[in-house]
């Protein structure tokens, strides 16, 4: 399954490599000193770490230290302005950053004072120089269609159209709120230390969960106690979290829903979370509810709802489970296989009863377990007789 493991490859190590939260792709001439510089500001007052590149040196190729730059972020949002096209530097910059998008890097645009049609199509100005790449290439017209080919790519992909209809500030508001949000989708949480026969559980609710797929899906993980349930669910989470709009995963539902207070911190949790840092400033179950639905239901996200033993747990939470938006994925780890059968959902639910480990697997996870024993006593032994 070859998107599970390119997937996986990001889920472990891209996140651990990334060097700043943000790289921002931009023409110089055209918005350094005005809207980039100023969206730059107001991105790393607020504690986002960036990569400007105003201390690069630019020649006619692009520097490898920029490729590690935007191999080591995050997120990229690239700046399409009137001139982004006559940069080869730039149009380089575009056709890395789209390959690290296939690793897991979330990508925005920002079309500033031109039309997405322009960038996609490559009309008026980007035509234009588009056909001046051309004569210039002439003997490298694959390098040109390789442009042309990340120039549509990127004219599609989700961002924000400024045309001088609004406030600058307003536009870098909305920008830093949705980096904030996606920035919160790229966190990882912390699996377990040795990961046996987690890959092979993964990829057959990777399977269940159709991630491609429009519909609202609720998936119920149940089983036996200790049997891998939460960790399952965490690896799934840090596997396709990037994939959607708002994220939260909410871990020990069950302890917490015992007393008033906690479940109104797990809602606020599931508030903050998946809206970028906003809190939920409403008071009682009932009302909060009410906000987190008429917030939240035109987003597309991923829930995660860890240790789930009542009904009411989940209402508590989520209300009636009737309002999701298209291709959001609930996931609830459970004891008792017949926690949601009252429920009268709109989606497509699904049961995925996890298996115990395997003789192999179980073998191999005694293996690891043992060499860390090991180790430690070989440790505890040097030091005594070094005293």
């Amino acid at each position: 399954m070859a998107l599970l493991t390119s997937k996986q490859a990001f889920s472990s190590s891209f996140t651990q490599q990334c060097k700043y939260d943000v790289f921002l792709s931009f023409r110089g001439e055209d918005t350094r000193n005005g809207f980039t510089s100023n969206l730059n500001g107001i991105l790393r007052h607020n504690g986002i770490s960036t990569f400007m590149d105003d201390e690069l040196q630019r020649g006619e190729k692009i520097s490898t230290e920029l490729f590690e730059a935007i191999e080591s972020s995050k997120i990229s949002i690239i700046v399409f302005s009137k001139n982004y096209v006559t940069s080869t530097w730039c149009l380089d910059e575009l056709v890395k950053i789209l390959e690290c998008k296939k690793k897991g890097q979330v990508v925005f645009t920002v079309f500033y004072k031109v039309d997405p049609s322009e960038v996609r199509s490559q009309k008026g100005k980007f035509g234009e120089a588009l056909a001046k790449h051309e004569e210039s290439f002439k003997y490298d017209m694959n390098k040109v269609q390789i442009w042309r080919a990340a120039l549509n790519e990127a004219g599609n992909l989700s961002g924000w159209h400024y045309k001088n209809d609004l406030p600058q500030f307003t536009l870098i508001q909305e920008i830093f709120e949705g980096i904030s949000s996606a920035k919160l989708n790229c966190s990882q949480v912390f699996v377990v230390k040795y990961p046996v026969g987690i890959d092979s559980r993964v990829e057959e609710i990777s399977w269940c969960l159709d991630i491609k797929s429009n519909d609202v899906r609720m998936l119920v993980i149940h089983g036996l106690p200790g049997i891998g349930k939460t960790t399952i669910a965490k690896a799934i989470f840090n596997l396709i979290a990037y994939r959607f709009e708002g994220s939260s995963f909410l871990e020990g539902v069950r302890e917490s829903s015992k007393t008033n207070d906690g479940v109104l911190q797990l809602q606020e949790a599931l508030y903050y979370e998946i809206l970028g840092g906003r809190n939920l400033k409403v008071h009682g179950v009932s009302k909060r509810i009410k906000v987190i639905m008429e917030k939240l239901h035109h987003k597309k996200i991923l829930l995660i709802l860890d240790d789930v033993d009542k009904l009411v747990q989940v209402e508590n939470l989520l209300g009636k489970c009737n309002w999701f938006a298209s291709g959001s994925r609930i996931i609830i780890t459970t004891r008792e296989k017949k926690l949601l059968s009252t429920l009268r959902e709109d989606c497509h639910l699904i049961y995925y009863k996890v298996r115990e480990l395997n003789e192999h697997e179980s073998h191999e996870l005694f293996c690891h377990m043992h060499s860390k024993e090991t180790s430690l006593q070989k440790i505890i032994w040097s030091s005594y007789t070094n005293l």
